[in-house]
């Protein structure tokens, strides 16, 4: 797989470069909260601009259902990556329309242009070949138009599982490489994967059971501990025999919850204490309560002091430790104690014993920006998401085999 260096060596003045960058950051009210996509983006950008390329960056943001939505336009992003960059960020109102083709065509060196969101064109996502490669020729087209000897740049590991046109077909297209972010990446996975220093921790939080049940397989075999937290905890302590009043539950889960217990029961932490409230919302009463005396009626929504202490205290063994997925509610105050907890005893083994530490998925990195614990104090904030877990399972992910092979079937 080539790399960035490869590219930026060889000279880029007068040539035009695709990238595919990972800009989808959580708005609200048109306001970025967290910028942490874009902030990651731009190494490999600066790197291209400042080698001469005339740069066209192609992202996405949301769900727009293949047409053109104010609510999801990437001009929030445009103003602050060119902030970020110390450069302007022009941003074309289409895809591959006249704005896009006008702009591209008067690029000139270190320039940077930015298309609107790709999914507000349906062929982005399409499972049609024809529809893809249709286009992928559009955007080849367009950044052909803007310099000589096109080159395309995949930076966007959050998106390298999908099989799309802005991510898979311009790489059959183009001559394509790895950047930075996506090379970073995937050395870390590969640490974590292929001979990871001992003893090894993951830690995995979020919503449902389903959402991580492939990992959980995956990894389960191969870790020395496993630390289960946030909502998915429920049908774990379901599964063992305790009522857990109105958390969240996923019933089909429960004999694949049992299954995963009787097999690597000795190596699965499950909270011993949790915070319940009365109803989901910042000002309902609450309480702390054993793990196994949930009250009818109540919501366990946070991991409490007792099980935060039980974590640390595992995860102060470990030397490697990969987390995704908060251990609550952790947007609201009375329910962000077991995250903070968590990262913060990541953090420390970190910090002391040198622990190799990766923090995966955007809510958990969300988590440690938002409750200011130092995104230096790990050795690696993963933008990847699904794309990490994926790889995690052993999954071929399209956007990284087509830069290391070619096309794929």
């Amino acid at each position: 797989m080539k790399g960035l260096s490869d590219l930026v060596s060889g000279g880029l003045a007068g040539r035009s470069v695709l990238v595919r960058s990972d800009l989808n950051v959580p708005l609200e009210a048109g306001e970025i909260t967290d910028a942490g996509r874009i902030e990651a983006s731009v190494p490999t950008l600066r790197a291209l601009a400042e080698a001469g390329a005339r740069v066209v960056v192609t992202a996405h943001l949301g769900r727009p259902g293949g047409q053109p939505d104010l609510e999801h336009s990437l001009g929030p992003v445009a103003a602050r990556l060119a902030s970020l960059l110390g450069r302007e960020v022009q941003l074309a109102q289409d895809v591959v329309g006249s704005s896009a083709a006008t702009l591209a065509a008067a690029l000139t060196d270190g320039d940077v242009l930015l298309l609107e969101n790709v999914r507000f064109d349906p062929r982005e996502t399409s499972g049609d070949d024809a529809e893809r490669g249709a286009l992928a020729d559009a955007l080849v087209a367009l950044v052909s138009s803007a310099g000589t000897d096109p080159a395309f740049v995949s930076d966007g590991f959050g998106v390298v599982h999908r099989k799309q046109a802005s991510v898979y077909d311009v790489a059959t297209r183009l001559p394509a490489y790895a950047g930075g972010l996506v090379e970073a990446e995937t050395e870390v996975l590969r640490r974590l994967t292929d001979d990871p220093v001992r003893p090894y921790a993951v830690v995995l939080g979020g919503s449902k059971v389903s959402d991580k049940i492939g990992v959980i397989e995956a990894l389960a075999p191969k870790v020395d501990g496993l630390f289960i937290g946030g909502g998915m905890c429920f049908t774990f302590l379901a599964a063992q025999g305790h009522g857990v009043g109105d958390s969240l539950l996923q019933p089909e889960m429960l004999d694949t919850c049992r299954d995963l217990l009787s097999r690597f029961g000795d190596k699965i932490y499950l909270p011993v204490d949790v915070v319940v409230a009365e109803a989901f919302a910042p000002d309902a009463p609450i309480r702390t309560v054993p793990a196994n005396e949930i009250p009818d009626g109540w919501k366990g929504l946070d991991i409490g002091p007792a099980t935060v202490e039980r974590f640390a205290q595992g995860l102060g063994q470990a030397r490697t430790i990969f987390w995704n997925g908060p251990m609550g509610v952790f947007e609201m105050a009375a329910f962000a104690g077991g995250t903070r907890g968590v990262a913060e005893a990541i953090a420390k083994v970190t910090e002391d014993e040198g622990a190799f530490s990766v923090v995966g998925g955007g809510d958990s990195a969300a988590a440690v920006r938002s409750l200011e614990i130092g995104e230096e104090r790990f050795s690696h904030i993963s933008t990847g998401g699904g794309a990490s877990l994926e790889q995690l399972e052993g999954a071929v992910l399209p956007g990284l085999a087509v830069l290391e092979n070619g096309a794929v079937s």
